[in-house]
């Protein structure tokens, strides 16, 4: 384990490189000889079952788990010893806050990359639980289409109900905040200026 074990959380709206600054930091634990330990949710299979992939096609070995009992039943099963915890699209994983934090205050260090939003303006739960006990939050924003500027905002294009829909472009896009109907309430509030 570790003496001084981290907490990393790479954050913010879809198409904003947290996978790709997630894979960097993993690179680098490699690099100072740590054993890493990669986990994705089964149910994003958008660049085949078992990795890690960026939207520019960099990508690590993973186990896929559905649930956070399935991470540590794997760390426990498991005749290595690592140092690492690596979670990509965390948001996904029911109960993986929970382990992680177990995990993290046995002297793992975690880094995790996910979205904190959905499309709809609500906090993932997962991430609710597990921000608060980061050592490290990176907000990485990604670009808005339509304006250029920083996106912080993940605009969902196809009318579901679901909170949580796998998807690429041709099902998501960054927004900034002025062209995200759901954050940017400035016209309701023109339009009704007692509220």
């Amino acid at each position: 384990m570790n003496n001084d074990p981290r907490f990393i959380i790479f954050t913010g709206p879809m198409f904003g490189s947290k996978t790709t600054k997630m894979l960097s930091v993993i690179e680098r634990y490699e690099y100072q000889g740590k054993k890493v330990a990669s986990f994705k949710p089964l149910m994003d299979d958008r660049y085949g079952e078992s990795f890690i992939s960026t939207h520019s096609g960099a990508q690590i070995k993973a186990t896929c788990i559905s649930n956070g009992t399935q991470l540590l039943e794997y760390l426990d099963a498991c005749d290595e010893t690592y140092n690492v915890i690596a979670v990509d699209e965390a948001f996904m994983i029911d109960g993986i806050a929970s382990s992680l934090l177990t995990a993290f205050k046995t002297g793992y260090t975690i880094v995790v990359s996910s979205l904190q939003l959905s499309s709809s303006g609500n906090v993932f739960e997962e991430m609710k639980e597990m921000m608060p006990w980061a050592t490290k939050i990176e907000i990485c924003p990604a670009v808005c289409p339509l304006t250029g500027r920083d996106a912080f905002y993940t605009f969902r294009k196809l009318d579901m109900d679901e909170e949580i829909v796998v998807g690429g472009a041709e099902t998501y896009e960054p927004r900034c905040w002025e062209h995200h109907p759901l954050m940017n309430r400035l016209g309701e509030k023109n339009a009704n200026p007692r509220s």
